[in-house]
Order: C-alpha cells, then structure tokens, then sequence
C-alpha cells in the first residue's frame, strides 16, 4: 500500500493511506543501516502486518521531490507563511529569510497577512508596497472572524502545504478553522511582550481533503543564512533578477560596487528599501562566516 508520512514521534510513522485510513508503522532496519531517516511529508510503501489494529512496516521510501532540515520534512508543494499585521507587528528580517530559503529550495511561497480586523489601512498598504514586486501571492485574513479563509482554502487545493510563522500570528487558529480536526493547542499570547509561546511541538500533516494536505512546522523563531555562498543570494531575491547582466560590472553583488542597477532600482523605488536592507545583512553575515 501507499501511504504519505503526516507524523512521525519516538520512531514511530503515522502513515495516511487514502480512502484506508492511518496506519502506526516502524520503519525497517534497512533505513537504518543506509542512514536514511523517513520524514513528515514522504510519500512511502508500506506493509500492513495488522489491519484490525493498522499497524504496518515502511518498507520503501518514494523518490523526494524536495527536503527540508528545519523542519526536517519532505515533499512540499508550496509554504503559506503566517505573520500578523499587527500585534506583533512583522518582523520583516525573520520574514525575508525564510522567503530566502524558500527560493534556494525552489518552494513556491504564498504570504498570507492576519488580524485584518484590527489592522489600519496604511499597516496593509506597508506590506504590500513591500512584498508587491518580489511576486509573491498574497492573503490578508482575519482568522478571529474568519474572513478570507475561502481564498486560502482554494490555494491549498491539491496540494501539500507547509504553514509556517513566528509565534502569535494566530496560524494555529488558521490550521483550527482549515480543519477541525487538528484541533491544535492555540497558546495564550503573552499581553506584556505580544508573543505567543511555541505550541508546536513537532511537525505534523493534517488532511484537508483527499489530495489536500498542511502542516504546522514547529522552530521558526530563528532561522540563519548559511546553506549557500554570499554571491548566490542575490539570485533568491526574486526582485533583482530583472536587472541581472544591466550592472557595470559582471558579477555584481549589488553591495558596494558602481553602476549598479539594482541600486539605481532602490533610488528609484522600484525595490523596497526595506528588502534591500535585509539583503545586506544577510550578505554581510555570509561573507563573515567565511573568515572562520
């Protein structure tokens, strides 16, 4: 039988089988002995060594499409990335590097913006100057009165979506609205410091549909820039790369050197300057590691 990965606790694999059910499975000690570990999001063939009490083994592990380390999961169509408009108001560094490491792994991103209801009209029209020329879908919701959840549902249709944000955005309530069932720990957001505490504890699909799959993805408070050179991230800004070869120089980093057109975008507007800030943080932190 063939089954998707949707948990994965203690070394044991709660694999879903469509129209089945879920079964509990091990997996085999071949995995072991390759050092391959299955993960949240796999697509897997499995042995049914129980069926009243769906129990089976993961036999085979399909082919992965993509993979993640943190979250460590795999086969993912697309992420929806949660932050609040306001209260807390969007940390725009932690925002443009997980869009980064989205691009380096070539996952489609959708931007969905919550607590619509208690948002002003120039807090929206901030994120949109922002994020509309990097090309990014974009939602604003209000999950507390659930508008603007249909258009999030069609969005999701047919796909494997992880969901994924800092805390206090209200993305559990979301996933709680997307799907009952999942019935996720909400956390009380702390008053002084307008941060939620983590709920997520590990990573988990939940079935939407038959075909429709989402997952809250658990350690999003930090997320570092070291899985590539600093001369290969002006290629995950999607922004820049209408002005790639219209430099002076070949090979521009669009940091320091003259005749830049990027730069020349930033003068002119055309790229947020908010973006470009984070770029520069980002590189400046790559070029350092290389000195250790």
């Amino acid at each position: 039988m063939q089954g998707k990965i949707i948990k994965g606790i203690a070394g044991f694999y709660y694999v879903h089988v469509v129209e089945f059910g879920v079964y509990e499975c091990k997996a085999k000690g071949v995995f072991r002995k390759e050092k391959i570990k299955p993960l949240v999001g796999d697509n897997v063939e499995i042995e049914v060594l129980d069926e009243s009490e769906k129990k089976g083994n993961i036999v085979k592990i399909l082919p992965r499409q993509n993979e993640l380390i943190r979250p460590a999961v795999a086969n993912i169509d697309q992420a929806l990335v949660v932050f609040a408009i306001t209260k807390p108001n969007p940390h725009f560094n932690l925002l443009d590097r997980f869009l980064v490491m989205m691009e380096s792994k070539e996952i489609p991103v959708v931007l969905c913006f919550n607590k619509e209801d208690i948002a002003t009209d120039p807090q929206i029209k901030e994120l949109e100057e922002i994020y509309e020329t990097c090309g990014y879908p974009m939602v604003f919701v209000s999950a507390k009165e659930e508008r603007g959840i249909e258009k999030i549902r069609e969005l999701l249709k047919g796909k494997t979506t992880a969901i994924a944000g800092p805390s206090g955005v209200g993305k559990s309530s979301i996933i709680n609205i997307l799907q009952p069932d999942a019935e996720m720990e909400t956390g009380a957001i702390s008053t002084k410091i307008e941060r939620g505490k983590h709920t997520t504890r590990h990573s988990e699909l939940f079935a939407i549909d038959e075909d429709s799959y989402i997952m809250d993805t658990p350690g999003f408070s930090s997320l570092y820039v070291n899985d590539y050179e600093k001369e290969e991230l002006k290629y995950l800004f999607p922004e820049f790369r209408k002005y790639e070869g219209m430099c002076r120089f070949n090979g521009c980093d669009h940091v320091h050197e003259p005749g830049c057109a990027v730069k020349e975008a930033l003068e002119e507007g055309k790229i947020h300057k908010i973006r470009y800030q984070n770029y520069i943080e980002m590189y400046e932190e790559l070029k350092n590691k290389r000195r250790y």
